[in-house]
């Protein structure tokens, strides 16, 4: 269900936070499932639970929209202070905000949230030209087995563009829509969070931040990924394929959109979430950051070492001197 924490100076609206109060965990991406286990274990209520999330979206961004001259700290503790009475009042069992910036994530943790830190992997253009240029960054064993993966959709036949945007329209919606139903039927943990209704009117009102891509095969669409672009940074999303071609997945969602950022000049590609494999190929370990709050002082207890030990596991990792913080 959406709620709003808001702050008001009177009539005016000076800060905001949009959340949701959820009985799940689906589609946030920072994973909480065994803590809801442990809390059951514990005779707790886990559900429901505040959410301050971009719905379906592991990408980072400001999660409490301040309006300009306010204190971005003191507003943070205030929200903190409102979502903890909102818990006890409501038997809400906590607050979590997902994926904001490092320095507003610092501020809820201020503010007496426990944060977390989590591992995505981002492409960052470190001043290349042309695709040689980034190619010219690897080894030669390993820029010969991208020199071989980057070309083979054209041995099959298959090109690879991303759509203008006076062509984005109803039609390519529903195709996008198709192709994203592929690839969450293939799996028993897949789940149609967006139908094709959310596709076509993100195409009919956000058409210009979208950069859609698609693989077509003799006229066909086969493949596509649906992209956004906002200022100087491309994010990668959902992929979805009618065919089973070699190196397709890595064409259409990871090299395509390197290329795409080279040319246009871009400073980062976000792919997604998840995919150590992404790292031979050039994307970088990146951390990304979540805020939370559990009424129960125990459970809180139990979470709080948790993250103490993960954080560590996921700053050696970034730094290249550690495991995946996933195997902790």
């Amino acid at each position: 269900m959406p709620v709003a924490i808001a702050l008001f100076e009177g009539e005016r609206l000076v800060a905001a936070a949009p959340a949701y109060l959820k009985n799940g965990s689906e589609g946030e991406f920072v994973f909480d499932w065994s803590w809801a286990d442990l809390a059951h274990k514990m005779g707790l209520r886990y559900y429901p639970k505040l959410v301050v999330a971009v719905p379906f979206t592991p990408a980072t961004g400001d999660r409490l929209l301040v309006a300009p001259g306010l204190d971005r700290a003191r507003t943070a503790a205030t929200f903190v202070r409102v979502a903890q009475e909102l818990a006890r009042e409501n038997l809400i069992s906590g607050a979590h905000v997902l994926f904001p910036r490092e320095e507003e994530a610092r501020g809820w943790e201020n503010a007496g949230m426990m944060r977390r830190a989590g591992v995505q992997f981002h492409w960052h253009n470190r001043g290349y030209k042309t695709w040689d240029d980034y190619l010219s960054t690897f080894t030669s064993k390993r820029r010969n087995q991208l020199k071989r993966e980057s070309s083979q959709p054209a041995k099959e036949g298959v090109t690879i563009e991303t759509v203008p945007q006076r062509a984005i329209d109803a039609g390519l919606a529903d195709t996008m829509h198709a192709l994203y139903a592929t690839t969450v039927d293939k799996f028993r943990w897949g789940r149609r969070y967006l139908n094709a209704r959310f596709f076509r009117l993100v195409a009919e009102r956000f058409t210009d931040r979208l950069a859609w891509v698609v693989a077509k095969k003799d006229g066909r669409v086969v493949a596509g990924a649906f992209n956004v672009k906002k200022g100087d940074r491309l994010y990668g999303r959902y992929w979805g394929g009618h065919v089973d071609l070699p190196f397709l997945h890595f064409n259409v969602c990871y090299y395509h959109g390197i290329r795409e950022a080279i040319d246009g000049g871009l400073t980062t590609f976000e792919p997604g979430a998840g995919g150590e494999h992404k790292k031979a190929r050039g994307f970088e370990p990146t951390t990304t950051h979540s805020a939370h709050w559990l009424r129960d002082p125990k459970l809180s207890s139990i979470v709080g070492e948790f993250l103490s030990r993960e954080r560590a596991a996921v700053e050696a990792f970034v730094r290249g001197d550690g495991a995946d913080p996933d195997d902790i």
